[in-house]
């Protein structure tokens, strides 16, 4: 069944761009579907920063097919981009022998080694398609090697160079401004800026050649050697004729441009001829893009001469990862869809970028924080079922956990992750005995099957195996700390004491958790259920130097899994041994 999503307020920013869309697509092309756009280069792994390019238009286009419009998200694939650099860390290649390489097609440079795929293009699009897929996002796909090697844009090259005089002109207007200074560490995101700065525009962005032929914004890759080290050396306007040669290899040809399909316009040019093409009413764009002379500014005026319009949209900001600085995909190693969709459920990832704005940056959790997301995703889930959450939390709600189409499939009984995490690190993949220990954490509904807690255990899994160092895992001790056992004084021994005496009859997560909290509040002379407001602050002291005792006599550390998590794990026979019993 299709989800409609709950009314919202203004507070939530997915409905409000919508609201402006629609308005916009009526505007410029009534009764026509709505045209909505994203474009990535797989020019190395599309990370997680790339992505939001694709969800910020994804869930303004979902938001368009809920209330039942045509919309169409376009995904412009930027193989045809120049190969610019190799990325560094990408397993099977080499970068000395890669390097020959740069200046072709990303579609001519071969896939690293091992790849069952074609080319290095279609390897780096291919992960991206299937974490989208698993994300839930419906788009077209375009690929501009092949809209410009069948010939989609003959005349709009064409055109673009007949006004080749108009498009220099409002170049210039920005070549004598300096390029604002960029922050510290920070790189543009968008893989067709970073080709661009390379150039020499105004903002160090490449807007075509000036050349015996005049201002020239098309570049042919050359006939011999595939590269786009080429320059424009005569052009005859009637007959279309062009000559060009190869600063790398030498060769030189003369071909007839409206015959010819090896070949694209510059960056600036390129893309608002595709915003005319393609009726582009929405594409969100990095902030990279905000400062004068860059792509999208100096686009809005270039798109006129195509007679189209440059579209709405917002200056999307960076994503980054705990512990990491802003990804850029020229670098390896930076994380992507894949790999955060390898330790977190597609709804969880979904959220996380429906829930900011746009121009809000956020960080997606490898570390720890994972847990703590998790945490916030629950009790959210929890209020949206029993009508406690706010409007723009239900919006976001929704966004996530499905689209237009449908429910995302979801994990039958969602236990909690930190739950998970420290049951598959204590069983070390050993699935009998996580069975076990999850059935027993609620015993009047005892989890008969791992299937009922997957993906989300799976995921959890694959965290802990991945992402904790070695050194953070959990082992639990072979024998007693006969040691650490005799040197303790009498209250350590009486606190001891209590807990192996209430195990039996609090063996379930929460009486566990009630039970090692109450022990020394027992020994202190409170009652177990006292709540913290009525208890004195060195209650908080003694629960922390207990705790600490129980995890130097089960793991030999001061800390480790949550206790009632851990203490179900080790089961109540080698708790007992392990604890002197």
């Amino acid at each position: 069944m299709p989800i409609v999503a709950q009314s919202t307020e203004t507070t939530d920013w997915v409905s409000r761009f919508a609201d402006e869309v629609i308005e916009e697509s009526e505007r410029r092309a009534p009764g026509k579907p709505v045209v909505v756009a994203s474009g990535l280069s797989p020019s190395g792994p599309i990370h997680l920063g790339n992505l939001r390019e694709v969800m910020t238009p994804h869930l303004v286009a979902d938001e368009i097919r809920r209330r039942g419009h045509q919309v169409r998200h376009l995904i412009s694939w930027d193989d045809y981009d120049r190969y610019r650099k190799v990325p560094k860390g990408i397993a099977g290649v080499d970068e000395d022998s890669y390097k020959e390489h740069i200046g072709k097609p990303l579609t001519s440079v071969p896939a690293p080694k091992g790849s069952s795929h074609p080319n290095w293009a279609e390897h780096f699009k291919a992960a991206m398609i299937e974490s989208l897929a698993e994300l839930g996002v419906e788009f077209d796909g375009i690929s501009q090697t092949e809209q410009y090697t069948t010939g989609v844009y003959r005349e709009q090259i064409l055109h673009a160079i007949r006004h080749r005089g108009d498009i220099d002109a409002i170049l210039d207007q920005y070549r004598t401004k300096k390029a604002p200074a960029k922050k510290q560490g920070q790189k543009p995101v968008d893989e067709a800026e970073l080709e661009a700065a390379e150039g020499s525009g105004a903002a160090g962005e490449d807007d075509g050649s000036s050349t015996a032929a005049g201002y020239f914004p098309y570049k042919p890759y050359c006939g011999n050697c595939e590269k786009d080290l080429t320059t424009v050396t005569s052009y005859d306007d009637d007959s279309t004729e062009l000559t060009y040669a190869c600063t790398a290899c030498g060769f030189s040809e003369t071909v007839r441009l409206e015959e010819f399909n090896r070949g694209k316009l510059v960056w600036k040019v390129d893309w608002p001829m595709r915003w005319a093409y393609e009726g582009v009413v929405f594409e969100p764009s990095g902030v990279d893009h905000s400062s004068p002379g860059s792509s999208f500014q100096v686009g809005g005026q270039i798109v006129g001469i195509f007679g189209g319009k440059q579209p709405i949209g917002p200056m999307y900001a960076f994503v980054g990862i705990s512990g990491m600085a802003k990804m850029s995909s020229s670098k390896g190693g930076v994380p992507t869809p894949a790999d955060a969709l390898q330790i977190m459920e597609p709804q969880l990832l979904r959220w996380l970028y429906a829930r900011r704005r746009p121009n809000q940056s956020f960080k997606v959790a490898f570390d720890q924080e994972i847990q703590r997301l998790y945490d916030e995703w629950d009790r959210l889930d929890a209020k949206v079922a029993d009508g406690s959450a706010l409007p723009a939390d239900v919006a976001a709600h929704a966004r996530a956990v499905g689209t237009a189409a449908g429910e995302l499939p979801r994990t039958p009984r969602p236990l909690p992750y930190r739950t998970l995490a420290s049951v598959a690190d204590i069983t070390a993949g050993h699935e009998d005995q996580a069975l076990r220990i999850l059935s027993e954490l609620d015993p009047e509904q005892p989890l008969t099957s791992l299937d009922e807690a997957r993906p989300r255990y799976d995921k959890a899994e694959a965290w802990i195996n991945t992402h904790v160092p070695a050194d953070q895992r959990t082992i639990v001790r072979d024998e007693p700390d006969a040691e650490l056992l005799k040197s303790l004084d009498e209250a350590s021994q009486q606190s001891l004491r209590l807990l192996l005496d209430g195990l039996a009859e609090h063996w379930s997560l929460d009486g566990l958790t009630h039970l090692v909290y109450g022990v020394p509040k027992v020994q202190a002379g409170f009652s177990a259920d006292a709540t913290p407001k009525e208890l004195p602050p060195e209650i908080k002291t003694a629960q922390r130097s207990f705790f600490a005792l129980l995890y130097h006599l089960l793991v030999g550390r001061d800390t480790g899994p949550r206790l009632p998590t851990l203490l179900l794990a080790v089961g109540q026979d080698r708790v007992r041994a392990l604890l002197g019993q």
